[in-house]
């Protein structure tokens, strides 16, 4: 136990304030679509394919030149284009730029969530927040057990009593036992989302990841060149047929010869804010080359499609949001503590220098 205690106080000194970023930032993404602001953001959504396809005509002919669109929808009234290197724009339903930028500096929003999703260092980054976020599941478990043994001395407090080192231990203790299943859940999803072995060995019973993966992989046909003008409406029209009820999310345009054009669409029952139902159109004709109805997937693909809706709050409303938030706070003020008791309110001792 003593070995145990010891490992937890360590490991938190050194990656505490690594959590308390991502929980801080965690916690502000939650609520993105009700701060980000720009013309036309409180637009309602249009759903008429024949509108966005005039909208998308005029997004694509623009000065952006954008890879991919993702969609308005129902809590943030603008397109947004999507280009190389951090660039973009918010595009109102009619296809009329409201806001551009040229990286990701210019939006808080947008280095914001890279900060949160990879420290602002690429893969090297999202592939460290993984092994934080296992880290931290490690905190929830062994704090638990360091718990137990103190229970009778329970007591929920939203800061602590005192600044003083036993206080904020104290503190730390009963406030991380009351916050463990939302940490848990926000650590364990995550790791899921940053590191494939992990959501592999997580949805190991629902399949072999190879075969639940592959259901969502692109067809391997080679695309024409794209046409000059590609009959938009013919295709939203196209994918419209195919899926009546389903809202138009997000449009990728081929980035290298032989790629195909690319349409998400979300239907009711997906959790996932901007749907897995896909449809791959031929650049050079418009025609559907293949379609995958979300709803269908193998039940490993249906699972993992849950895990950031879970992560990020983009399920169970306002509720869900408000528990999010709760648990990203709490991660900010616990790795905050953990790392000032650490290195400045502990204890040393003069015949050894030791630190317990």
């Amino acid at each position: 136990m003593q070995m145990l205690d010891l490992l937890h106080r360590w490991a938190g000194g050194i990656l505490g304030l690594v959590l308390a970023l991502l929980g801080l930032s965690g916690a502000l993404l939650v609520h993105k679509d009700a701060w980000v602001w720009a013309p036309g953001a409180g637009d309602a959504l249009i759903r008429d394919a024949a509108a966005l396809a005039d909208a998308v005509e005029r997004m694509v002919s623009g000065p952006v030149h954008p890879d991919s669109i993702i969609f308005a929808s129902d809590s943030f009234g603008l397109h947004r284009l999507r280009a190389g290197d951090g660039a973009g724009a918010y595009v109102d339903q009619t296809g009329t730029i409201m806001a551009q930028w040229d990286g990701i500096w210019a939006r808080p929003e947008l280095w914001l969530f890279d900060l949160h999703h990879d420290l602002l260092a690429g893969d090297v980054g999202e592939t460290f927040i993984g092994i934080v976020a296992l880290v931290g599941l490690l905190f929830v478990i062994s704090g638990f057990i360091l718990w137990w043994k103190l229970r009778r001395t329970f007591q929920v407090k939203l800061w602590p009593a005192r600044m003083s080192r036993p206080a904020i231990i104290r503190h730390h203790r009963d406030l991380g036992v009351v916050l463990a299943p939302l940490l848990f859940l926000s650590c364990l999803t995550g790791a899921m989302l940053t590191l494939r072995p992990v959501a592999d060995l997580v949805l190991r019973p629902l399949g072999p990841a190879s075969e639940w993966r592959a259901a969502t992989a692109a067809p391997r046909v080679t695309g024409g060149a794209l046409a000059e003008h590609p009959d938009w409406h013919t295709m939203l029209s196209a994918a419209r047929e195919r899926f009546p009820d389903a809202d138009f999310r997000v449009l990728s345009l081929p980035r290298r010869p032989g790629d195909l054009i690319t349409l998400r669409l979300k239907q009711r029952d997906e959790w996932l804010p901007n749907g897995r139902t896909l449809v791959w159109f031929d650049p050079s004709d418009g025609r559907i080359i293949d379609a995958r109805d979300a709803l269908t997937l193998p039940p490993g693909q249906q699972a993992f499609m849950k895990v950031y809706p879970l992560h990020a709050a983009k399920v169970g409303g306002l509720a869900y949001r408000l528990l999010m938030t709760l648990s990203g706070l709490g991660m900010a003020v616990l790795g905050t503590l953990a790392v000032w008791t650490f290195w400045f309110k502990r204890p040393r001792f003069p015949a050894a220098g030791i630190i317990p």
